[in-house]
């Protein structure tokens, strides 16, 4: 055996039993991070397990644990077979204490979170009283700033455009317009994907802050006039206000409008080809960090690579809109 196969070997010899846990809001492609983790480290001869619920399933002793046969058959399943819920006693120093107990109690000498910022945020609290912790990001809203990638957002960007495009033959045959609101919280990557995928002729995001709609209404008018049969709106969650906005602009143009929710179906579904990839790499990458000795780390994919950083500078990035994307949105619109 080489010096540095035996160096390997005393770092993988301290980390014997790993956590997996998925927090926040599913995203499809979790359950093939969940796969790639349990696999990678039963590989390694590394104990897995598994904590449902999220932080609310740590907290409550929801550990079990997991075989190469418990995750079987479920890389083509979307949300997460280890469930998911959002946790209030986590943003506490009690509740964060009391889950760094409860790590140690079960042997758990590396823990694997797969959300996102808010679920960051709980793993950054854990590494900070010594559990060693790996952070991947979950989450279909692609607002994670240290990465081009979050798992979900490829599959719910798809499903939300395959809907629009739906919506918009029949919008066409009624000469409608119509408003679809998609997911993302405050964040519009999913509008600004789908609005670009979709031909809409207006994208509204949060990021935008305030916009005119006198001027859409004026908008839809012309287009009226020029024997346009559809007006498409993609309008973001964290504008909202959809049905109102569509009673609103049908009062003005005497144009029948509709608003369409997208809502939950975004966070369902199989996961495509890309998150299915990415998740499991991310995973088995998030195992080899906590046999390196690696900590406090979230796992990114910046420029093509996949990438680590410290989980501090993580969460003190800031992310905004692709200006260029948005800007050309625009002028495919005219």
């Amino acid at each position: 055996m080489s010096e540095q196969e035996k160096v390997l070997e005393n770092i993988e010899d301290r980390v014997r039993t790993i956590g997996v846990l998925t927090s926040g809001g599913d995203a499809p492609g979790m359950n093939a991070a969940i796969r790639a983790v349990v696999r990678r480290a039963l590989s390694k001869g590394i104990k897995v397990r598994g904590i449902r619920r999220g932080y609310h399933g740590l907290l409550k002793e929801e550990i079990i644990d997991l075989t190469a046969r418990d995750v079987s058959d479920i890389i083509q399943r979307g949300g997460t077979i280890l469930q998911t819920a959002r946790c209030q006693t986590m943003r506490t120093v009690e509740g964060q204490q009391k889950a760094a107990a409860i790590c140690k109690k079960y042997g758990i000498d590396g823990l694997v979170v797969i959300g996102g910022d808010g679920s960051f945020a709980g793993a950054q609290k854990l590494a900070n009283l010594g559990v060693n912790t790996i952070a991947i990001p979950g989450t279909i809203d692609l607002d994670i700033a240290c990465t081009d990638y979050t798992i979900g957002f490829d599959t719910a960007v798809n499903t939300a455009m395959e809907a629009i495009d739906k919506v918009r033959d029949t919008s066409t045959s009624h000469e409608r317009c119509s408003i679809i609101e998609v997911m993302g919280r405050d964040a519009g990557y999913l509008a600004l994907w789908c609005g670009i995928a979709n031909g809409a002729e207006k994208i509204l995001l949060p990021e935008e802050k305030d916009y005119n709609e006198q001027e859409i209404i004026d908008d839809i008018l012309e287009n009226k006039k020029r024997g346009k049969k559809n007006y498409i709106i993609i309008n973001a969650e964290g504008v909202g206000d959809s049905l109102n906005m569509a009673k609103r602009i049908e009062e003005a143009t005497g144009i029948e409008t509709r608003a369409t929710i997208l809502g939950h179906m975004q966070r369902g579904g199989s996961p495509t080809c890309k998150d299915r990839v990415y998740a499991s790499t991310m995973g088995a990458l998030a195992v080899d960090l906590l046999c390196e000795g690696k900590t406090n780390r979230v796992i990114g994919y910046r420029n093509g690579e996949y990438v680590d950083y410290d989980i501090d500078q993580a969460l003190s990035m800031k992310k905004t809109i692709p200006a260029y994307q948005y800007s050309i949105s625009k002028t495919f619109a005219i």
